[in-house]
């Protein structure tokens, strides 16, 4: 079943000088207790479309259209009363940097507190907290954090904090937006592993940002392939990192080393993502493909299934080969 539809969202920012097309005509589910792992390189428009499902891009700079269904509810035009009470509370993001999301001058209690009554204003003291501790030891954080400021936290357990916050009313959908990122291995490895345990408890769907194929092969189902602004490819992660039917997916993952059998030689990808401000026409990946032809110049590529499971964006996918 699907947690959310997203159909023909495009994402245009707007500048005094220019408009740049972010997203273009994205089309996938986000299924129910399950986890899609979005990769592409920086620039590709990952986080910008999950910032467009939520509605947080400014409007005076970002316009966007299509549809993005949670149950009978369009996430792009429902008024926004109705969002309010979906955002956080059904539909729950963690941002990149936790220090930038967390305010500097109060404590942790202090605002976990407070966004908690933001939903549910009266709530009484003595259930929140109980609900604070509950998240604390869910994600592996010391009772004395809810009395710290953000600046006596490492790097990792502020990271755990947003994560807490993030949970606090349960949400159905999870949207990591490069949440491990600024992080330790080793940090990043244990923080994975605890949201990989709570999504079996919480039945929670999560989407995981990355530009870190790796990541996404080691920690989700299913897998969405973004290059500038466009999807590449989608499908299961056994399916698409073992044999990926796109070009855009081989380069990337030829460009990350392997731990497992033969060592092989890796491969950069030459060039650099097209200027998303111009027209383009084409498959976005033409000038850096080396599979590309004529009409991979002129025309966008279709949809082609793969299997019932499997979509990939390629006029020659089902001709490639090393």
């Amino acid at each position: 079943m699907t947690a959310i539809s997203i159909q023909d969202l495009n994402v245009y920012y707007r500048t005094a000088k220019k408009h740049v097309h972010a997203c273009r005509d994205i089309s996938l589910d986000i299924l129910k207790s399950d986890s899609l792992g979005i990769v592409g390189e920086s620039g590709s428009g990952k986080s910008t479309l999950a910032l467009a499902v939520l509605r947080l891009l400014p409007p005076n700079i970002a316009k966007v259209t299509g549809s993005a269904f949670y149950g009978k509810h369009d996430l792009i035009s429902t008024d926004i009363k109705t969002l309010n009470g979906l955002r956080w509370k059904e539909i729950a993001i963690i941002f990149q940097k936790s220090m930038n999301s967390l305010s500097p001058v109060h404590k942790i209690s202090n605002q976990m507190i407070s966004i908690y009554r933001v939903h549910e204003p009266d709530t009484d003291l003595a259930h929140i907290k109980e609900r604070i501790f509950e998240l604390f030891d869910l994600v592996n954080l010391p009772d004395r954090v809810y009395n710290l400021y953000p600046h006596e936290l490492s790097g990792g357990m502020m990271q755990r904090v947003s994560i807490a916050v993030s949970l606090l009313h349960n949400p159905k959908v999870l949207i990591m937006d490069e949440a491990t990122t600024a992080l330790d291995v080793v940090t990043q490895g244990q923080i994975l592993k605890e949201i990989i345990a709570l999504e079996g408890k919480l039945a929670l769907s999560r989407v995981m940002i990355t530009h870190d194929i790796s990541v996404v092969a080691s920690t989700c189902n299913r897998i969405a392939v973004m290059y500038a602004g466009a999807l590449m490819e989608l499908g299961q992660v056994k399916d698409v990192l073992v044999e990926p039917q796109h070009p855009y997916t081989r380069a990337l993952k030829r460009s990350f080393p392997s731990f497992r059998g033969e060592k092989t030689a890796l491969r950069g990808i030459p060039g650099k993502l097209p200027d998303l401000s111009v027209e383009n026409k084409g498959c976005m990946f033409k000038d850096r493909c080396s599979y590309a032809t004529e009409i991979c110049k002129e025309v966008i590529p279709p949809c082609k299934n793969v299997s019932n499971n499997w979509q990939v964006y390629c006029h020659h996918a089902g001709e490639l080969h090393d």
